[in-house]
């Protein structure tokens, strides 16, 4: 009986020549000439017969001729027999003792005659046992080198490997520019034991356009699928994948996102950072922000960048919030090793940069992941936990392995391909929530009866250990908008083990009271001192971030009220508010110029502003703030620890008046702060302090150089006089200007 080398015996058929070829059960070739046979390697490439001849059977739709040559193609080995009009040839390799390498010459329906060409069906299985294994059990840490489309030389041919995991699918093709597209030409070879079909398809090279077409477990055609692990995409509105080119290996150089370092984010979404062109619509790419975006951010003074999301997606609206290719970095800003080289310069300049990522939901687009190969392959099936009711997106099954590597992997990726700094971790709280955002009966507990989505947990604790134990010096951090306690934990404490977590109730209770009359102001001095009774539970950015200056909130500068002179003063205010308070700082682009419309995705940043003499000063405000809040440690080296800092005036209701002394490890470096709400003056103001030291003045918001009155203590040397207030036997007479901020350092 003919077997196939490797593969299980076929039933015996009789051939269309009369002769003892290829063989395979009734209905098979139909189901291959149509494009939906699961096994075609059972089929197409090398076979042997009882014999012990070598037949060799392609498929090859618009062929007219094929022949069989030698590997260097200097031979003719055989000329293949028309089996079937539609592209069938098989014809028996005469003289052959082993398995045959061989090449194929084809003549096209066209006239046009090809090269000598490897046939991807005389390949035997690429993964190995191992691999298999490892993805099979969910062990597999990187499953990005394994499955989606690598380039590779294989028996010294150079080709493209293509691998994916769909194990419900009856068939599955990888069509592309090689092939004209046509899901019949390639069909690829299942490997059972993990769900994972492969093919290694010769001559295709990175640059190529690729897609998987499938057929469900029920036959149906599913929508040519874009590859899960591409590492490169189509530029919108184009959804293909694109073979990638392996990377170069990313510096090893990163930038500190400790406890012990400041840590001054500037948040940035690169497509309206500044567009180019003529008509001010295209996009930066990556070289042309890396001359432009990075050294700005430097001469500011920031620590790091934040990135908004550069995973693919196929909406500029979602701001890259929805993504479908979380492997590819957007092909609006270049290809990836644009991306690779930006971030190198990011870290030769001493920035690091930190990637918002998006592992809590993806988009419902055809072409992206839902019921990816007929089944609810990566979500869950029922909508009362597989579909977010606000954003109309589908919600990763964390129970499945395989989507927990699918992300952890994708986590590992960034980090190493790239050489990220941290991760900031989208929507934290609408993932540990099974009612978030659902109506009573729209939402499943867990097993315990309870409102905890338990999977989501453990995959968040999961992917801070797996992080931590192979890059102990890189970051996660969590958007996360509830009281959920020990978000910024270690997991062996029974936290999530983030290492940061974004305080929205700090910004949530400071813009609604900036956006306050002052006059009003003294009725809510709770909204600001709050804040402080949990400052130092979690390890807290704080973040003024992109979402509060979109969606008809205005601007940071167009919350503020008053005229121009106290909208331009009190957004200096709240800045320098900010900067003085315990936490990590993270301002989104615009704010540090005092950008007056609402951000738009679509539109540059109004760089024109700076023209006017107050934007400038808002401008340098912040580039003076990033420089005091570096080289004081008292601003940042105690950030999470209640030792770190102490009130000195925090109910003073009627003046709006607030100070507070910030330390660091020696007192010699302590800073005190001192606010004044209100437009009015405050002369001679006596504020209870230590009784040792002498103290300067060391930073004033309402300095004329920001564009400010210049009032204030003009840098004298403040000495603490023997005047008991605030429950101090000492303290300092102080002038405060309106609506302004004063920093005082110890002298001594």
């Amino acid at each position: 009986m003919p077997t196939r080398s490797g593969g299980s015996p076929p039933s015996p058929t009789e051939s269309a020549a009369g002769d003892a070829g290829p063989t395979a059960p009734a209905g098979a070739w139909e189901a291959l000439l149509r494009g939906e046979h699961g096994d075609p390697f059972a089929l197409l490439g090398p076979h042997v017969d009882a014999e012990g001849r070598w037949w060799l059977t392609v498929f090859l739709p618009g062929a007219v001729s094929v022949e069989a040559v030698t590997a260097n193609g200097t031979r003719i080995i055989a000329s293949l027999h028309e089996r079937d009009a539609r592209g069938l040839f098989s014809n028996v390799l005469p003289r052959l003792r082993k398995r045959p390498n061989y090449r194929l010459r084809i003549t096209w329906a066209n006239g046009e005659r090809s090269a000598a060409l490897d046939d991807p069906y005389r390949h035997l299985p690429v993964l190995g046992d191992t691999d298999m294994w490892l993805l099979a059990e969910g062990t597999e840490q990187r499953p990005y080198e394994k499955l989606g489309a690598h380039p590779r030389s294989i028996d010294g041919v150079q080709g493209t490997l293509f691998a994916l995991w769909a194990p419900h699918a009856r068939r599955v093709s990888v069509v592309g520019d090689w092939n004209a597209w046509d899901a019949r030409r390639h069909p690829m070879r299942l490997r059972r034991e993990a769900g994972v079909w492969e093919i290694f398809i010769p001559q295709v090279a990175a640059g190529a356009r690729y897609k998987f077409a499938l057929l469900d477990m029920h036959g149906a055609h599913e929508p040519w699928r874009a590859d899960p692990y591409a590492r490169q995409a189509e530029l919108r509105p184009a959804t293909a994948s694109v073979v990638s080119a392996a990377l170069p290996v990313p510096s090893s150089t990163h930038v500190s996102v400790s406890h012990a370092q400041p840590m001054a984010v500037y948040e940035v979404h690169v497509g309206s950072w500044r567009r180019a062109g003529d008509d001010r619509e295209r996009w930066l790419q990556w070289h042309e922000l890396a001359d432009s975006l990075i050294p700005y951010a430097c001469e500011m003074g920031f620590t790091h960048l934040e990135l908004m999301p550069i995973a693919e997606h196929p909406f500029d609206g979602s701001w890259g919030y929805q993504p479908i290719g979380l492997y590819a970095p957007t092909a609006r800003c270049g290809e990836p090793a644009g991306l690779k080289d930006f971030i190198d310069r990011c870290h030769a300049a001493g920035l690091g940069v930190i990637l918002d990522w998006v592992p809590g939901h993806f988009p419902t687009d055809l072409h992206g992941l839902g019921r990816f190969d007929g089944s609810h392959l990566y979500e869950h099936a029922d909508p009362r936990e597989g579909s977010h009711p606000d954003w109309g997106t589908l919600i990763y099954n964390y129970g499945r392995y395989e989507v927990r590597d699918f992300l952890i992997g994708n986590a590992r990726y960034w980090v190493e391909q790239f050489g990220v700094d941290a991760l900031r971790v989208d929507a934290v709280a609408s993932m540990i929530y099974r009612d978030y955002s659902r109506a009573p009966g729209q939402w499943l507990p867990n097993v315990h009866g309870g409102r905890e989505n338990l999977e989501a947990i453990e995959f968040l604790q999961r992917l801070n250990e797996a992080l931590g134990a192979d890059h102990p010096h890189i970051a996660t951090i969590a958007e996360e908008s509830t009281s959920w306690p020990g978000v910024s934990q270690p997991t062996a404490q029974g936290g999530l083990g983030f290492h940061y977590k974004w305080n929205m109730g700090w910004m949530n209770d400071v813009l609604r009271y900036f956006a306050r009359d002052p006059v009003h102001r003294r009725h809510h001095q709770n909204e600001l001192t709050f804040g402080l009774l949990y400052a130092f539970n979690e390890h807290f950015v704080l973040p003024l971030s992109h979402d509060e200056v979109v969606h008809g909130k205005g601007s940071l500068l167009g919350k503020m009220p008053g005229d121009r002179w106290q909208r331009f003063a009190n957004l200096r205010l709240l800045l320098a508010y900010m900067y003085a308070h315990p936490g990590r700082k993270l301002l989104f682009m615009g704010g540090e110029f005092g950008q007056e419309r609402e951000w738009n995705h679509d539109r540059s940043l109004d760089w024109h502003l700076l023209e006017d003499p107050a934007h400038r000063g808002v401008q340098s405000l912040v580039r003076d703030l990033n420089q005091r809040y570096r080289t004081l440690p008292a601003l940042h080296a105690r950030d999470s620890e209640a030792g770190g800092f102490t009130w000195l005036s925090h109910d003073e209701h009627d003046l709006s008046v607030l100070a507070f002394m910030r330390h660091a490890e020696h007192g010699a470096d302590d800073v005190i702060a001192v606010f004044n709400f209100t437009p009015m003056v405050r002369s001679g103001y006596r504020l209870g302090v230590p009784d040792t030291g002498a103290w300067r003045e060391c930073f004033n918001s309402d300095s004329a150089h920001y564009g400010g009155g210049n009032l204030g203590n003009r840098g004298a040397r403040l000495a603490p006089e023997a005047l008991a207030v605030h429950g101090r036997s000492h303290s300092l007479c102080l002038d405060l200007p309106p609506l302004a901020a004063l920093f005082l350092q110890r002298t001594d």
